[in-house]
Formats: C-alpha cells, sequence, structure tokens
C-alpha cells in the first residue's frame, strides 16, 4: 500500500483550515502550522459574512465572479453540517436614500438576483434596533453568515479529528513533505517559497465590537459601514487601508466607524466599543491565488481580500484536487496564480 501524501499547510486561518480538513479527509496525511493564536488572523478580525449577493452588487471587483461566489456559498451547508459550524441564513439587508436602494436593486437585475424592496415598517422586523429610513431597505436572504470564534474553533476541531497535526509553530522550509501549502495571507513566508505572494497587496481593516450591546437581526449594509451580529456583541465594520500591513489600532478610524455605527443604530450611543484590526491580502482582481507556485512541491490559497469566508470552503476543493491530481472543476482557472503573469491574462 502507497504511503499517503504529506502536505504541510502553513497557515491556520480560515482558507489553511478548510483546506487541511479537506486534504486529510481524501487521505493525505497534513500538517497545519502557525505561530499565531487560533484567531488571530484575518479570518478572526472579520464579520464572517457569506455575502455573494451583496459583495457582487456593491463591489466592481467581486460583480464578474457572481457565479463563482454563488458556487462557494452552496458549499457551505455540507461543510458547517459536518463540522457544527453555526450557519446563520437569517439574510441581509441594504438600508439608505431611495436612490441608493434603486440603484442596488438595478445591480442585483444586471447579476440575475432578485431582492425585496421592504417598507420602513417591514425594514424595522428584519433588523430591530436600527435607525428607521424613509426609503426603508432592500433584502436578500441570499447572503448568510457564520460567527468567526466559533467557526474557527468548530473546524481547528474537525481537522484535529480528521488526523491533522496542528503545530503552534512557523514553517520550517526544509521538513520533508509532498506538498507545501501557503494560506499565510498577507504575511510573508520565509525563504520566498512562492514569489508569486509578492503580487499581493496588504489590506488593513478596522472592526468594533460592542459587548454589551446584543443585535439578533439581518446583516445591514449602510453606506461604507455594515452591522451584523456577534457572540460577543454587535460587530460595527470595516475599513480598508490599502497598502498598510501593520496592526496599530488607528483611533481617526475608530471613530469614524462609531460615528457611523451610531448613526444606523442608536443603541451604540454611549456603549463601550472594542477594535480589531486584521490584515487581509489582495490580488488585482480580487480573487486569491489558488493552485501551484513555480516553486516545485509548492501551492498557495491566499489573498481573498474580503471573501476568505465566503470562497474557503471551494478554495479548499480545488486544492484538495490538484494534490491528489483530480479534476479542480470549472472556478479553478480563475483563480490559478498564472493569471497574474504578464500576459496571464489580469495584466
Amino acid at each position: 500500500m502507497a504511503a499517503a501524501l504529506k502536505v504541510i499547510v502553513a497557515g491556520a486561518g480560515v482558507l489553511g483550515l478548510t483546506s487541511a480538513l479537506a486534504l486529510a479527509r481524501a487521505g493525505a496525511r497534513v500538517v497545519l502550522t502557525d505561530p499565531a493564536q487560533l484567531g488571530d488572523s484575518a479570518s478572526g478580525v472579520a464579520a464572517g459574512m457569506l455575502a455573494p449577493v451583496f459583495e457582487a452588487a456593491l463591489d466592481p471587483l467581486a460583480a464578474p465572479h457572481f457565479d463563482l461566489l454563488l458556487a462557494a456559498r452552496d458549499l457551505w451547508p455540507e461543510l458547517a453540517e459536518s463540522t457544527g459550524v453555526a450557519l446563520d441564513r437569517t439574510g441581509a439587508m441594504a438600508v439608505g436614500s431611495g436612490e441608493r436602494l434603486e440603484r442596488l436593486v438595478t445591480a442585483l437585475a444586471a447579476l440575475g438576483a432578485r431582492g425585496e424592496r421592504l417598507t420602513p415598517e417591514a425594514a424595522a422586523a428584519r433588523a430591530p434596533g436600527v435607525a428607521p429610513t424613509e426609503a426603508g431597505g432592500l433584502f436578500t436572504g441570499e447572503d448568510w453568515r457564520i460567527d468567526p470564534d466559533q467557526a474557527l474553533t468548530a473546524l481547528a476541531e474537525a481537522a484535529a479529528e480528521a488526523g491533522v497535526e496542528i503545530r503552534r509553530a512557523p514553517l520550517h522550509p526544509q521538513e520533508a513533505c509532498d506538498w507545501r501549502l501557503l494560506a499565510t495571507g498577507a504575511d510573508r513566508v520565509p525563504g520566498g517559497l512562492a514569489p508569486e505572494l509578492a503580487r499581493l497587496e496588504p489590506i488593513k481593516g478596522h472592526i468594533l465590537r460592542a459587548p454589551g450591546v446584543r443585535y439578533q437581526g439581518a446583516v445591514v449594509r449602510g453606506e461604507g459601514i455594515y452591522l451584523t451580529p456577534g457572540a460577543g456583541g454587535l460587530v460595527i465594520g470595516a475599513s480598508m487601508e490599502r497598502g498598510a500591513h501593520d496592526r496599530a489600532v488607528d483611533p481617526a478610524q475608530v471613530e469614524r466607524l462609531a460615528q457611523a455605527g451610531r448613526a444606523l443604530f442608536p443603541a451604540l450611543a454611549g456603549a463601550e466599543l472594542a477594535a480589531g484590526v486584521g490584515v487581509r491580502a489582495a490580488s488585482a482582481d480580487g480573487l486569491p491565488l489558488v493552485g501551484f507556485s513555480r516553486t516545485a512541491g509548492v501551492m498557495m490559497a491566499a489573498g481573498a481580500r474580503r471573501n476568505g469566508w465566503l470562497l474557503a470552503p471551494l478554495v479548499a476543493q480545488i486544492v484538495t484536487a490538484l494534490v491528489f491530481g483530480a479534476d479542480p472543476g470549472p472556478y479553478a482557472a480563475r483563480m490559478a496564480p498564472e493569471r497574474l503573469e504578464p500576459g496571464g491574462g489580469a495584466f
């Protein structure tokens, strides 16, 4: 009987965890290594939105990939059921001026998606405590969410149960293995194992949590701000600071988010807010690098920008197929690292 393939996965964010789990379940011997505490990553400093509809409607980089985002989201129910991740299908609602909501209706129609226009009363029922507007809201039940802390813990436990060896240590480039999978996000990997990662841009982001403010309702998307429920209180996000790689809290960003949050959710007035900072990695076209590096024996799963949680099960599926020499499916080419090379399609 042939020995199992050994894969070392660097990075215990959501892309690393889901890939390690899928590889182990497919029969690989997997080591998952990360020096940081679980959750001390961009995956932990996140709202956990699985939001193909509003991401594609609001983000020009995401719009061309709506079909891919939907396919990724559709893999989540099976993953959640098999790992104990709590999947919240309450939905999401955009608010703002009537003009903004009509623009979003048009954007959704162009995608082939639908949203439900809500009266102010219906919007208030979907999002209790959110400041009422004359325009009401635009709701979709197709955008879901998870709680990052709960989900990371559940995925780590499922990976360990599947036989993944989890080490709180940095990657050792000389350790023998068949494949190294770099799921390190914006962090540079020692030894320059994957030169393609240099094409990723860091994006610093702040989110706020209000531990004393409970909210049970739809995700709310306002102008430049969102609100989501959270196990530790209401979550307010998020900033996107291109090119910044530090994790220092910026009081100006915190104040901007706090003011916008209080305007959208009046119960935040006087509430204690805790700031979190994460650094994401982003490619030129907004999709991650998933596939083979030019470096022999090295693969990548990094650079998911705002959609790491959404894309994770699809990324894991593609990585596992490539490791075992199977068909990676119809979306692999769009995330293949060579697309960003000169003449590769994105430039």
